[in-house]
């Protein structure tokens, strides 16, 4: 058990269903139901894991109606004689494969943890290998990555609309139900279907809504949940925009000290905020070509996010570095492409952003006020100044409301702390966010503060995998306060 004090659950008890209910039957013929089980099977790519499916509702309010194949994977303990039980992993993006993770990926976890866990994820409902969200291509290509005027802000709005209705004709009644609310119901299945009285959970990045959305539906059933670069699910609008504006502002920020003082940075001893403005000022004027892309047109929000992507690691800093080296000096006369009306791809692809559209309601009216937006993250974010948060906001337009799982604060009354891991110059998932999180969790959280880079900090930072080992496996909370070093850029 976790060594911690014991608190009431309270109102919370009253939505501790279990997610695999029935309707209910009458007293005459009540039953315990077993809960459904996974048929376990060596993977295709990795007959070392096992893969299996659980059957799930579409709909948990109609636990009858159709059905769905959830996806799993498995690594069994390598010590079963010290086995704890089973560690679920909660996979980021939206769209990152749990399947995956557990079958190439294992590594992520200590040596210690797969010594001590069965180690499982799954691909959540609407992604890869679960039923994914199907769309036409030809639509999700017109979604523009900013939005220049009055008249595209209507035409998004109205691409958006055929989207959405594409979306749902392809894919099914499951795309109306890829909320992260319907995925904590799949987890407490899974859980259930582990054997597992209570859920012991690790989620990064977008996972952690998982984690977070799991304790406030059932918070009898939390045996331990870390939250790794923990999303902020509380924010409105504009404060979703502002604070990963300011979150990548000071990433790009830490690059630059280090490349200022580091002999590793190719661009070290010259004005990299400088060199940089004139990137971007191609870009606007559609001049700027990417070497890395057959010359294609880099246009700014692309810019931005590529340099943004390549922030998630210090030890991708010095690519960084070499390939503004390489933009600068890209010739301007764009690659050709294919002629119109070319086949190149199928005319359908995945869309796993679509959870985000049901876990987020971030409306904005006009033009005018997308314009508003854009000046004022432009002031809080001069270099990186088109931050991720923008296109979640376009592709996302005109969604109707109520969204199925909208922001709110948080509302958990677990008897265990929540552990929070987070970087205090994570590019992605800001410190920000970390910190509110952990005010709004009170003391049903501990925030683990780790001073250093990147997104993310279990496979980064020792001491943070040492006290994330010791909260999932023996129950050991951080202090209040806790802090670990930062570990400097090896170049």
């Amino acid at each position: 058990m976790l060594r911690v004090r014991k608190s009431a659950v309270g109102w919370a008890v009253a939505l501790a269903i279990t997610a695999t209910a029935l309707a209910p039957a009458s007293p005459a013929t009540a039953r315990p139901q077993p809960p459904p089980s996974i048929d376990w099977q060596p993977c295709p790519k990795d007959a070392t894991a096992e893969c299996g499916t659980l059957s799930l509702p579409v709909d948990w309010r109609q636990p009858r109606g159709e059905r769905f194949d959830l996806a799993l994977a498995r690594r069994v303990a390598t010590d079963p004689a010290a086995r704890t039980g089973t560690l679920v992993f909660g996979p980021g993006g939206p769209g990152d494969s749990g399947v995956d993770r557990v079958v190439t990926g294992s590594s992520r976890f200590s040596a210690e943890l797969r010594r001590r866990f069965d180690i499982v994820s799954f691909d959540p409902r609407g992604t890869g290998r679960s039923h994914p969200v199907i769309c036409s291509r030809d639509l999700l290509a017109r979604q523009p990555q900013l939005i220049a005027d009055q008249a595209q802000f209507d035409a998004t709005l109205a691409n958006n609309a055929l989207l959405r209705v594409d979306c749902r004709a392809r894919t099914g009644p499951l795309y109306d139900h890829v909320d992260t609310t319907s995925a904590a119901r799949d987890l407490d299945a899974v859980r259930a279907a582990l054997g597992e009285r209570r859920l012991t959970f690790h989620g990064s990045s977008y996972g952690t809504l998982l984690g977070t959305r799991y304790a406030e539906l059932f918070p009898d059933r939390v045996r331990a949940v870390v939250l790794e670069a923990a999303m902020d699910h509380s924010v409105d609008t504009r404060a979703f925009l502002d604070t990963q504006a300011v979150t990548t502002e000071g990433a790009f920020d830490e690059f630059v000290a280090w490349c200022a003082g580091s002999d590793g940075c190719v661009l070290n001893g010259r004005d990299v905020r400088a060199v940089w403005a004139g990137l971007h000022g191609r870009a606007e004027r559609g001049a700027l070509t990417d070497p890395d892309r057959g010359g294609a047109v880099l246009p700014p929000f692309e810019l931005s996010r590529l340099a943004h992507r390549k922030l998630y690691e210090t030890r991708w800093w010095p690519e960084l570095a070499e390939w503004i080296v390489k933009l600068e000096a890209a010739t301007t006369t764009p690659s050709v492409g294919p002629p119109a009306g070319t086949p190149t791809d199928d005319a359908v692809a995945p869309y796993p952003f679509a959870v985000f559209c049901q876990d987020w309601s971030l409306p904005v009216r006009d033009y005018r006020e997308y314009a508003g937006h854009l000046g004022r993250m432009a002031r809080l974010a001069p270099d990186l100044r088109y931050p991720p948060a923008l296109f979640a906001l376009v592709t996302c337009l005109g969604t109707p409301t109520p969204v199925a799982n909208p922001q709110h604060r948080l509302r958990v009354r677990t008897d265990v702390p929540l552990l929070i891991a987070a970087t205090v110059h994570d590019p992605a998932s800001g410190y920000n966010w970390a910190t509110n999180v952990a005010r709004q969790l009170g003391r049903h959280g501990v925030l683990l503060t780790y001073q250093g880079w990147g997104h993310g900090s279990y496979t980064t930072s020792p001491c943070v995998g040492q006290a994330v080992d010791s909260y999932l496996i023996d129950g050991v909370v951080p202090g209040p306060g806790t802090r670990c070093p930062a570990i400097e850029p090896e170049v």
